[in-house]
């Protein structure tokens, strides 16, 4: 397996610099580095090769499975290079991986750059929070560094439900209950009710991925349980339009009106390349469910919570404009970059720019 690693891999100390690794026969070991695919090598892989290392990191309980019929699966393991998240599957009739690279260490909000809002969140004692984002935003960074905040100060029970464990949690103040999907439990619905009966103060459900995982998770969340999770959403408004959306028309006004109860806030989240090359840095926006979110929630006005965030900063709220005017001040990331990745381009164009330009005050969000 190290063979195939660079050096940059093997010195990868939590920084978001390399996040992914490829391993596909016919190709190169390719790694993700500053968000972009890069070839480790110029020879390509063999068929011989991506098989070792699959039989040498897949585990036993799956090889089964993985090499007879189900030609796909998911699980983390620990190696002397890091700590990976693995999906393993077949393409063109030959083994492939894809491992994403986590760090040994949880970071800090400070080291992630999360406004200071997101405490505040963490501290809740129940409520929903969804961090949201596309698939390599940090997103499971971002709900550890919750969880690792939670496990300092708070003597609670944490039962997390994950697919695969990624971060291993080692207990501080709080009591942890890690448990795997397909190993600890078979479904996320089974595993979510029976957290129920396990005196849970924290629920961290890693996806909420379907109705029923969403209603039992809102449910917990309204039952006086704190509930962590995420979801595959680009913005705060998104999330609550596709958590509605998933339910049946007869049932939205009902689940509206529990969504509004329950929802403590959203962080939506992607990670940028820097302006220096120097690595990934975080931009995100921040919902806060204040009286008047929740209102725009029950009443399905969710195309106005863009308009609540930006007056929101009082609560602690913050755009995804105003965060990327921020980086951009802060010399971060370039001009090109934030305006690729605004949810309303004109908006930010006017922040950097135009008329109407946002004062945006750093050490408020940091």
């Amino acid at each position: 397996m190290s063979d195939t690693l660079s050096n940059e891999l093997k010195d990868f100390t939590g920084t978001y610099t390399i996040t992914d690794l490829h391993l596909t026969v016919g190709q190169p070991p390719t790694a993700r580095i500053n968000g972009i695919l890069k070839p480790l090598r110029k020879t390509p892989l063999k068929p011989e090769e991506v098989e070792k290392v699959a039989k040498d990191i897949i585990p036993k309980s799956l090889q089964r499975s993985f090499f007879s019929h189900k030609k796909s699966v998911d699980f983390s393991v620990a190696l002397a290079d890091g700590r990976f998240r693995v999906n393993a599957y077949y393409q063109r009739g030959n083994i492939a991986l894809a491992l994403r690279l986590l760090p040994l260490v949880i970071p800090s909000f400070e080291e992630l750059m999360l406004p200071t809002v997101v405490k505040g969140l963490s501290e809740k004692k129940s409520g929903l929070v969804i961090v949201t984002g596309p698939t390599g935003s940090g997103k499971s960074t971002t709900l550890a560094a919750m969880v690792d905040y939670i496990n300092s100060h708070f003597a609670y029970h944490i039962i997390t439900l994950e697919d695969p464990i990624e971060y291993v949690i080692e207990p501080k103040k709080a009591f942890i209950s890690q448990r795997e999907l397909g190993t600890d439990f078979t479904s996320f619905e089974e595993g979510l009710r029976a957290a129920l009966r396990q005196d849970p103060d924290v629920i961290v459900l890693g996806e909420m991925r379907d109705l029923a995982s969403i209603s039992v998770a809102m449910t917990l969340a309204e039952t006086g349980h704190l509930v962590l999770t995420t979801l595959h959403t680009k913005s705060a408004a998104e999330t609550v339009s596709r958590i509605i959306d998933v339910f049946p028309p007869e049932q939205q006004d009902e689940i509206r009106v529990q969504l509004s109860t329950v929802l403590e806030g959203i962080i939506a989240q992607r990670l940028l390349p820097r302006r220096d090359d120097s690595g990934l840095a975080l931009a995100y926006e921040v919902l806060i469910a204040t009286p008047a979110v929740r209102s725009l929630i029950r009443d399905n006005k969710p195309h106005l919570i863009p308009t609540s965030i930006q007056t929101g900063a009082v609560a602690g709220m913050i755009s995804m404009e105003q965060r990327l005017a921020e980086m951009v001040q802060m010399g971060l990331i370039d001009e090109e970059t934030a305006l690729a990745n605004a949810n309303y381009p004109d908006t930010l164009n006017r922040m950097l720019y135009g008329n109407g330009t946002a004062s945006v005050n750093s050490a408020k969000f940091r």
